[in-house]
């Protein structure tokens, strides 16, 4: 089969999947919630023939359709959404709301994309249907819930995944992103940064605002932690290597009269070497501590692990593969290398448990227009939304042609008969 009639075929479904999207990006669900989504998977792939098992890790849903003798193909999307207010002004934006893990109220988005991945391997899903006389194998259709929160590709495999589905000889997947809609982007080796996310409480000696010498403040010992934390990339991590600690949240205080007793941060580290990983958490620890005890804290600080998300690796060689597959379907001038990416994802622990190489690539779903302009004018990270900003909003074309096509054409450079 042709990588052109792969396209053609890609584009003739986007064409027919564009209100499943905006439908998708109006109901967005947050992490272990995506009942919805979920329903809507395991309808549309089980009435194209797939065998449905639905429950893994909770909400996660898998199709398997087997096809003769061959390789066996799994293609991820993840579909939870984010606690963020939708900024876009799209007439299909969403308006949902949902609880967070911590019990508030929260806008819910779908500000990473996962709607158009969910979409994508739909469409991808059908494609390779539509194709099942051209190719032989085992094709695995996996859509996982809480990408963003809770290590939802570990929930499924703690759940039996690999028991109750095929193992697969190949993991493939993909993400999109800031960069031109119609562009894809592979990259070798470590590729999306681990991730760790700490929770750190810090215990003061709260009272009146009007007497501060009665009290030991939390919210100044915590304003020094933030602003110590700093200097651990810039000081403490060596040029050649990369780090980045963000504090992400910080809470503290009822009343601006009452000095509280405690102030929680809530820090992400990203890395890609595990010996810059120790040294940066064993920084913060030691920043913490020593911030404590400067303060005169009556109490040790804890510091919890929230979450840990290993270093994304893709397999040299079955990342050459396909990106040899996209190159040939796509053309050169719309593949790149993206380089190292600092977010994280955890659909490694997929093929890590099934002992399967991975690759995992950006799908561009920028305005081509609005990148090239603000690329020219030295705005980039002003003028093009990135994932998890309240303005992220991919363009539906041909952002979906292109996923559903690059989905498409790597799983068949693996299930297609070779001469």
């Amino acid at each position: 089969m042709s990588s052109q009639s792969v396209s053609a075929s890609a584009s003739a479904i986007a064409s027919e999947v564009e209100d499943l999207y905006r439908d998708l990006h109006a109901n967005p669900e947050l992490s272990f919630e995506e009942h919805r989504t979920a329903g809507i998977v395991a309808d549309r792939i089980g009435a194209l023939g797939y065998r449905v098992t639905t429950g893994i890790g909770r909400t996660g849903v898998v199709g398997v359709l087997e096809n003769g003798d061959g390789p066996t193909v799994l293609l991820r999307a993840d579909m939870d959404g984010l606690p963020v207010t939708e900024e876009t002004g799209l007439d299909y934006a969403s308006t949902a709301r949902g609880i967070d893990p911590d019990g508030n109220d929260v806008g819910v988005m779908h500000a990473c994309g996962h709607d158009v991945h969910v979409t994508c391997l739909i469409g991808a899903a059908r494609l390779l249907v539509e194709t099942r006389d051209t190719w032989s194998g085992t094709l695995v259709v996996l859509f996982q819930p809480a990408e963003e929160h809770g290590g939802g590709a570990q929930e499924m495999v703690d759940d039996g995944l690999y028991g109750r589905i095929p193992t697969p000889d190949i993991v493939l997947g993909q993400h999109v992103g800031p960069l031109p809609a119609g562009v894809v982007g592979t990259h070798s080796g470590p590729s999306f940064a681990a991730a760790d996310a700490l929770e750190v409480t810090l215990y003061g000696q709260g009272g009146h605002g009007s007497r501060p010498q009665s009290t030991v403040d939390p919210i100044v010992m915590a304003a020094a932690t933030v602003m110590r934390l700093q200097t651990i990339v810039s000081r403490e991590v060596a040029g050649t290597d990369t780090a980045v600690v963000s504090v992400g949240t910080l809470h503290s205080g009822t009343k601006s009269n009452i000095i509280p007793d405690t102030a929680t941060l809530g820090l992400s580290i990203r890395s890609y070497e595990s010996h810059v990983r120790d040294r940066v958490i064993g920084s913060i620890e030691r920043i913490v501590r020593a911030e404590a005890l400067a303060s005169g804290a009556p109490k040790d600080p804890e510091i919890v692990s929230i979450e840990s998300y290993p270093v994304l690796v893709n397999d040299p060689e079955a990342t050459a593969t396909v990106t040899g597959a996209f190159v040939d379907a796509f053309g050169a001038q719309r593949v790149l290398d993206p380089g190292l990416v600092t977010g994280s994802e955890d659909v490694g622990n997929l093929s890590t448990a099934a002992g399967a190489p991975l690759v995992y690539w950006i799908l561009g779903g920028a305005d081509p227009v609005a990148f090239a302009e603000a690329f020219a004018s030295g705005r980039m990270e002003q003028d093009i939304p990135g994932n998890h900003s309240s303005k992220f909003a991919p363009l539906i074309r041909p952002t979906l042609d292109t996923g559903i096509a690059a989905l498409s054409i790597a799983a068949l450079e693996y299930l297609l008969p070779r001469p």
